[in-house]
This record gives structure tokens, C-alpha cells and sequence, in this order.
């Protein structure tokens, strides 16, 4: 019998992350989804990962863009959490915006970012997981936005 799926959310529900948005481009379109599937793999190579549901709509802008922008979120940025959270198009207008190697849109005001170009896929069950090699990346002072229990969460002061 498979472990119960809704058991499984709650347990891993404890484990606190921070949040991200993994955006992309594809042709003039900007793509991007809110993660907290990801984390560091591989210092050498320098590697990261992110899960992406194999049903969901970024699952194949990634694989046609094959490369990655990953924007770690202060908590000032719960708002685009949310917005990048929802199915259907976003509004990217009022986001201040950068490039650096691929051309993955980067969060200008993100706590860190990683521009990534896509070294492999696996298969990860009703996912796939993406690798991600690390082309550039920068990162400032402030604080993150963080998850836990199915909820916004901010580290103490």
C-alpha cells in the first residue's frame, strides 16, 4: 500500500523553505511559477535543482527554454509569490527586471538569484526535476520570505 499522499503534505509541510520563482523565456514571452521544490545540488559542477509537476504549464517552457532564471524572494515579496502561485498569464509589468547569461527574466529586487541553464531532466514520479548549471548569480542583504505549514512565514527579528 503507498504511503498516504495527504500524510506525506503534512509531514513535509513541516519542513520550513524559503520561496522562489523560477521564470523563464521563450521566444518574447516570459514565463514563471512559484517553487519551493528546489534546492543546491553540486558545487562542482555548480548545480541546482527544481520540481516541476509534469502537468503543469512552465514543465514545457522549461524544457523549450532550456534554461532557467531561479529568483529567491524577501518577505516584502510575498505579493509575487502569491500572483506567480496562480494558473494563467501574469502581469510582469510592474517588476523591476534583469538578464544576465540566458536571458531568463531575473527579479532585479530578489534577495539572491541563479541564472541556469538546463543540463538535464529526470523523472522524479509525477514530476520532473530539473538540473540546472549555473551560469551566473548574485545575492544581497535582507530576509527571506519563507513556507511552513502552508503558510507565509518571516524569521523572527
Amino acid at each position: 500500500m503507498p504511503f498516504d499522499s495527504a500524510m506525506q503534505r503534512r509531514i513535509m509541510g513541516r519542513f520550513a523553505t524559503g520561496v522562489t520563482v523560477i521564470t523563464a523565456r521563450v521566444g518574447d514571452q516570459l514565463w514563471g511559477m512559484t517553487a519551493n521544490a528546489v534546492a543546491s545540488l553540486s558545487l562542482e559542477p555548480p548545480l541546482v535543482l527544481v520540481a516541476v509537476a509534469k502537468n503543469a504549464t512552465m514543465n514545457g517552457y522549461l524544457k523549450e527554454a532550456r534554461a532557467f532564471a531561479m529568483n529567491i524572494l524577501t518577505e516584502a515579496q510575498e505579493g509575487l509569490s502569491r500572483r506567480f502561485a496562480q494558473r494563467g498569464p501574469k502581469e510582469w509589468g510592474d517588476i523591476p527586471l534583469a538578464t544576465a547569461v540566458t536571458g531568463s527574466p531575473v527579479f532585479a529586487e530578489a534577495l539572491a538569484w541563479l541564472d541556469c541553464r538546463v543540463a538535464d531532466i529526470l523523472p522524479g514520479g509525477d514530476h520532473d526535476i530539473f538540473l540546472g548549471e549555473i551560469l551566473a548569480g548574485d545575492a544581497r542583504d535582507g530576509r527571506p520570505l519563507m513556507y511552513f505549514c502552508g503558510n507565509y512565514a518571516r524569521l523572527p527579528e
